[in-house]
């Protein structure tokens, strides 16, 4: 508190005082539980107006327009972009499926028209990569939990390949085994960076931006807040109420009186 440092910092000293003493040391000290937890600021989350969206994706090129319209497009965060499996894509139904998204909660999302295309260009080269990959002894691609040991050959198999692979092979720290990883979050992070750079734009340009123009524009265009929750994968409705105070024009949309004289 001296420091001023946040809420969230505040927090994590205090569970891992917490856990020392209860899991490493084994003691109990009552004052310790006594402390109230920080209590975090409400932030309105930045969003973009979708001229903003636009001139923004316009500057995006390759791999890194294909993610930022997913995150936009869909309502994707980073991580779930980036570990997309060609089987989660259904471009027939037009649906994205998030495996283990937050809270370890798998959702359906739409699928955007505006990149089938791309995409399907985009998967063809992929899995032009992945044959190569396979005919040089490579290809097992790393699955979730225990499925490795149980599907023998799962690894190898298109479904289960990553839609963003990165472009050079590296060892998995947990398998000690070379093979493909998904795409590092870097490359959309300076893409988007540098687009917003390009075209002037003043506000921040991350890719959760992306996620929260998602849901600000959907709400805009008069969509049902419990649809756009669901989308979004938020386990309790009020997460997705901030959109709403964004949408609050001069005032929670009242005019100003001074706009009246």
């Amino acid at each position: 508190m001296d420091r001023h440092v946040s809420a969230a910092t505040q927090n994590q000293a205090l569970h891992a005082l917490l856990f020392l003493y209860r899991e490493v040391l084994a003691q109990e000290l009552g004052w310790l539980d006594n402390i109230v937890p920080a209590k975090h600021s409400q932030r309105l989350p930045t969003v973009l107006t979708q001229q903003e969206v636009r001139s923004l994706l316009s500057a995006v090129q390759g791999v890194p327009w294909l993610i930022a319209n997913l995150l936009y497009g869909a309502g994707l965060r980073l991580t779930e972009g980036l570990r997309l499996r060609v089987k989660d894509l259904d471009c027939t139904a037009n649906h994205i499926i998030v495996r283990e998204g937050k809270g370890d909660k798998d959702r359906i999302t739409m699928l955007p028209s505006v990149v089938k295309e791309s995409l399907t260009a985009h998967l063809a080269y992929v899995r032009t990569l992945h044959s190569h990959d396979l005919e040089r002894g490579f290809g097992r691609v790393a699955l979730p939990e225990a499925l490795d040991r149980k599907y023998r050959n799962a690894a190898n198999e298109w479904g289960w390949q990553w839609v963003f692979p990165a472009s050079h092979l590296s060892v998995d720290p947990r398998a000690g085994i070379q093979r493909r990883h998904h795409l590092y979050e870097s490359v959309p992070q300076r893409a988007l960076k540098e687009a917003a750079r390009k075209v002037g734009l003043t506000k921040p340009a991350s890719p959760h931006i992306l996620r929260h123009s998602f849901a600000t524009h959907l709400l805009e265009a008069g969509d049902d807040i419990r649809t756009i929750q669901e989308l979004l994968g938020h386990r309790d409705v009020s997460t997705t109420m901030i959109y709403t105070h964004v949408l609050n024009r001069g005032g929670r949309g009242v005019v100003s009186p001074a706009d009246r004289l």
